[in-house]
């Protein structure tokens, strides 16, 4: 479907419909084609409007939209449509413009010799011209702040909703206001209805227009649409509040304010509720660049408004609030009775802008929902904070020691990869530890899982927990023993050491290690459950089962980490271990305590950070302790010497290896 316009000065642009006509679709098409078309053709004159009897056309909502704009509107008949002068500009355009376009398709196709590129500036492959800003450089215009309750504003005349109005500001200044930084701020406080109070919302409507124009589209000779830039705000801001049922499972008593357990039983586990901050910056971005319209890059796009008719584009109005953080926010209930707000006007470079535009735009990859990504109010603050607090050369230190820990991480990632993929014998190695690793992995999972931890940290834990998964099929014999099924249905899956953990004496000190070990932790472990279970509150049984293992593991599972430690000592050895990877985690180690004194952390995170490097330090003693001879003959028939050619010939593999576990008391004191 097309929609098109005629008048005595001229033809309108024409609008291509792939959808139905609504009365909402067709106030778009009169607000981007037939206004912009009036304006060209008549600016300041009156004009009347003819329209046919379409329902989209009729419409209440399109009657008052066309009021509200001062648009008169020629009364039509009913059942008369050959009195539409419009119809015979459609006759002349079939009869008249289709065939030549057939004619040109047709000598075009015959003459093609194969498909061109179009240009992919424009759909036909036309280019677009650069386009200028609307408000050129030292425009004065004059600011107009509305509040409304609703999010379309029309009362220009209601004296009560003008907030602020600021006459003369000069576009692209720097040099003015208070503070001779171009910048402007007006406080007032705001009356506060019922239906705000209700969780209802408050918007604001800015207008910038050149100096001497009106916003109003009623004050035919003080309103130009061109002079005209438009921008709309919700200023409440809506977030959930989560309530958790919990209470002593033994006693039933919860710490929780009785009035929050009836607000939660009369809305629900989950409640929205209207917020508000009494700070928001207006920015006007200072840029004149010549954006071509369909080239802007993303999340540029989303800001930069182009006129349908002229091409060129309005400046840019930008909402900032950045730096304002959710921690300041505050209810909107019963208790209050206005609101303050403090609106700062200033001017915004435009690399400034792409910053803030790119903070606040949401990645297209985020193909969920908006709840699934939420982060907690803590998690948006603290780099802000951060930001905030630190200072400079500190904070470019921790930038620079961030990229490098990321990097760290992705080499210790890939090592242990790589480690695990190529290891032929298990000596030496505690796969105790392994399966232990895998089991705190699933109580890490399942803990988040219950707690409702956003999205992405759901997804890095369960990557996790699928390698320490494929890390077992390394580290035993897995198979899937069809005979003897699970209730005559699913396949048993057997699991068997291998040969190289068996035939050494790594399992016997690996079950030693785990047994001197279990005399401490079942007493913790117990302790622990105890004190979760008396003075912790809990949603119920599962979660306290969940709750003290993922404490258990939090505060204590670094004792898991000895093991190694033990069998290292009992073989004399540290060479079977990857030692790359546990430099990169060491290295992320000492990165993470660095953050942890910069960024404001809990003090059981110190602890842990101070306790994984206290575990690192003794490997490297034991690394010292334990030199590696590089004469000895390795599992694979090598050693680290290089032999001379002329030297004899080097014994069979099978002749000169030995198991370290196999060397004499006195050959391990040596080595």
């Amino acid at each position: 479907m097309i929609w098109g316009a005629m008048s005595s000065a001229g033809v309108g642009p024409l609008c291509f419909l792939k959808t139905k006509v609504t009365a909402p679709v067709y106030q778009e098409i009169l607000e981007h084609f037939m206004l912009p078309s009036a304006d060209q053709h008549f600016e300041d004159a009156d004009f009347i409007f003819q329209q046919d009897l379409a329902p989209a056309h009729t419409a209440k909502s399109t009657k008052s939209w066309l009021n509200d704009r001062g648009v008169g509107v020629l009364d039509w008949p009913a059942n008369s449509p050959d009195l539409n002068p419009i119809e015979n500009l459609w006759v002349c355009s079939c009869v008249c413009v289709l065939p030549r376009i057939f004619i040109i398709w047709a000598i075009s196709s015959w003459f093609r010799r194969g498909p061109s590129t179009p240009d992919p500036s424009t759909p036909a492959g036309a280019p677009r011209l650069p386009s200028r800003n609307l408000f050129p450089k030292d425009t004065l215009m004059d600011l107009y702040v509305y509040i409304s309750e609703n999010e379309i504003f029309t009362d220009f005349n209601n004296t009560e909703a003008l907030f602020w109005y600021q006459q003369d500001l000069v576009y692209g200044d720097w040099t003015t206001g208070e503070s001779g930084d171009g910048c402007y701020e007006h406080y007032q406080e705001l009356d506060l209805s019922e239906s705000v109070k209700q969780n209802g919302s408050t918007y604001i409507h800015i207008y910038f227009t050149k100096s001497g124009f009106h916003p109003d589209p009623k004050r035919k000779g003080q309103y130009r649409r061109l002079s005209t830039v438009h921008s709309t705000r919700m200023l409440n801001k809506y977030k959930r509040r989560k309530f958790l049922k919990t209470k002593n499972l033994l006693t039933g008593e919860t710490e929780a304010d009785p009035e929050m357990i009836k607000r939660a039983e009369s809305h629900g586990p989950v409640e929205i509720i209207s917020h508000w901050h009494p700070n928001l910056t207006i920015n006007m971005v200072d840029d004149h660049t010549a954006w071509v319209k369909g080239s802007v890059p993303p999340p540029l796009d989303q800001h930069v408004k182009f006129d349908a008719v002229s091409g060129d584009y309005y400046p840019i109005v930008y909402f900032n609030d950045y730096w304002n953080l959710q921690k300041d926010y505050y209810p909107i209930n019963d208790t209050l009775q206005n609101l303050p707000l403090r609106l700062t006007y200033c001017p915004l470079s435009l690399w400034r802008w792409q910053l803030y535009a790119a903070q606040s735009a949401r990645s297209p990859w985020n193909f969920l929902a908006d709840d699934t990504y939420e982060q907690s109010d803590e998690d948006q603050d603290s780099v802000k904070v951060a930001l905030l607090e630190t200072n400079p050369y500190l904070l470019g230190l921790t930038i620079v020691v961030s990229i490098v820990h990321s990097i760290f991480e992705f080499l210790a990632f890939k090592n242990d990869i790589q480690f695990w993929n190529s290891r032929q014998s298990l000596e030496g190695l505690s796969v105790r530890s392994i399966i232990f690793g895998v089991f705190q992995s699933l109580v890490v999972l399942l803990y988040i899982l219950d707690n409702e931890t956003n999205f992405v940290v759901q997804v890095s834990v369960f990557i996790g927990l699928l390698i320490d998964f494929w890390k077992i099929t390394k580290v035993m014999d897995v198979r899937l023993d069809r005979e003897n099924r699970i209730a005559g249905i699913f396949p048993r899956l057997i699991f068997k050491d291998k040969s190289t953990y068996v035939d050494s004496s790594t399992k016997i000190y690996d079950d030693m290690a785990f047994k001197y070990l279990s005399w401490l932790l079942y007493p913790l472990f117990g302790c622990y459950a105890v004190y979760s279970l008396l003075y912790v509150e809990h949603k119920g049984w599962y979660s306290w089962v969940l709750s003290m293992l993922y404490g258990f593991l939090l505060t204590f599972g670094f004792i898991t980490m000895t093991p190694q430690l033990f069998i290292n000592y009992k073989m004399k050895s540290v060479a079977h271990l990857p030692w790359r990877m546990l430099t990169y985690k060491a290295l992320n180690t000492f990165i993470d305590d660095l953050f942890a004194f910069v960024i404001k952390m809990p003090m059981m995170y110190r602890i842990g950070c101070l306790r994984d490097d206290v575990v690192f330090f003794i490997y490297l003693y034991q690394r010292w302790i334990y030199r590696v001879d590089p004469n000895r003959v390795n599992e694979f028939g090598t050693s680290g010497v290089e032999r001379s050619k002329d030297s004899p010939a080097q014994p069979a593999a099978g002749d000169t290896t030995a198991a370290i576990t196999d060397k004499s008391e006195g050959e391990k004191k040596n080595d």
